[in-house]
C-alpha cells in the first residue's frame, strides 16, 4: 500500500491510497486510525468490518470509525485507489458523533457523490480554482447527509455471484462510452437478464443501468474540471448519446446543470456556499 498525504492541517486530512494487492494476497487485520470517508476512484476492493460486509466498485464511498478493526480482499482485479478524508474528533462532532452513522460500512456509487468525487479529484491534482478542503468538506457534508437515506448493498452468501457482480461492474466501466443495454450486460456475466439485475442489486445496491450512468456521470464530471473541455464535448466523450439528455441528467443527479458544475470546479465561491449550504446534515 502506498500513502500520500496530499493535505493535513491536524483537523482535516486528505490521503492518497494506491493498493497494489491481488487474490494472491492474503487478507490481513487493519485498524482505522482516523474517523474517515474515502472516495473509490479506481479498481475494486472488499471490505468486512464488525459483522458488514460491502463490495466497492469506482465511485463508491468507504466509512471508517476510529479504532474498528476490518479487513480488505482483493478477489477481482489488481489494484485500487482511494482518495480518503480523514476528520479530527472536533469535526465529527460537527457533523455526526454518532458511531452508528461511521459504521455504515459504505455507500454505493451516488449520483451526487460521484460528481463530487471528481471535483475533490480534481482539487487534489491542483486542476481548478476550487482548493483541495473546499471540496473534500463539500464531499464529506454530502455523504452524510446521504447516510438516512440511500441505499446499501446487501450481503449475499453466494461469493460467486459477488464476485460476478463487481467483474460486470467493471466492465461496464470499461466501456461505459459503448451503447451497451441490460441484455449486453447479462450476455457478458453469463446470466440470464432476470438472474443478472437480481445478483448486481444484490451485490452492489444499484441496478446495473444505475451503475452505467454514474460511471458517465463520473466520466464527464472529470472532463469538465478542465480547462478545455466544453460541456457538449464532455457529454459525448462520456458515453451520453446528445447533449440535451446530458445536461438534463447531469442536473438531476448532481443538483447542479454541467455548466455551473464547471463555474464551481473553477472556484465561483457563491455555488460552493450554495452547495455547502444544500449538503449541511440536519
Amino acid at each position: 500500500m502506498i500513502s500520500t498525504t496530499v493535505l493535513g492541517d491536524g483537523s482535516f486530512t486528505v490521503v492518497d491510497y494506491r493498493c497494489e494487492a491481488d487474490v494472491s494476497v492474503r487478507p490481513f487485520t487493519e485498524l482505522h486510525g482516523a474517523c474517515s470517508v474515502s472516495f473509490v476512484r479506481k479498481g475494486s476492493f472488499g471490505y468486512a468490518s464488525r459483522g458488514i460486509r460491502c463490495e466497492l466498485v469506482p465511485g463508491s464511498t468507504l466509512l471508517g470509525w476510529a479504532g474498528d478493526d476490518y479487513v480488505c480482499t482483493h478477489d477481482h482485479v489488481c489494484g485500487d485507489e482511494c482518495l480518503s478524508f480523514q476528520l479530527s474528533p472536533e469535526l465529527v462532532e460537527a457533523l455526526d458523533d454518532r458511531p452508528a452513522t461511521w459504521r455504515a460500512g459504505a455507500l454505493p456509487p451516488a449520483p451526487e457523490l460521484v460528481v463530487l468525487g471528481e471535483l475533490t479529484q480534481a482539487a487534489a491534482e491542483g486542476r481548478g480554482a476550487i482548493t483541495l478542503e473546499e471540496a473534500g468538506l463539500l464531499y464529506v457534508a454530502r455523504v452524510v447527509a446521504l447516510l438516512h437515506t440511500s441505499a446499501r448493498p446487501t450481503p449475499m452468501a453466494d461469493e460467486r455471484a459477488r464476485r460476478r457482480a463487481v467483474e460486470a461492474a467493471l466492465w461496464i466501466e470499461a466501456n461505459a462510452q459503448e451503447e451497451i443495454n441490460l441484455g449486453l450486460m447479462a450476455c457478458h456475466a453469463g446470466l440470464s437478464r432476470f438472474h443478472f439485475l437480481r445478483v448486481f442489486t444484490g451485490a452492489l445496491g444499484i441496478t446495473p443501468h444505475q451503475h452505467l450512468v454514474r460511471v458517465r456521470l463520473r466520466r464527464a464530471a472529470r472532463l469538465l474540471a478542465r480547462e478545455s473541455c466544453t460541456v457538449s464535448d464532455a457529454g459525448f466523450e462520456a458515453g451520453f448519446g446528445d447533449v440535451s439528455n446530458f445536461v438534463n441528467t447531469f442536473r438531476r443527479a448532481a443538483g447542479l446543470s454541467p455548466g455551473m458544475f464547471r463555474r464551481l470546479a473553477r472556484g465561483d465561491r457563491n455555488i460552493l456556499q450554495d452547495r455547502l449550504a444544500a449538503s449541511a446534515p440536519r
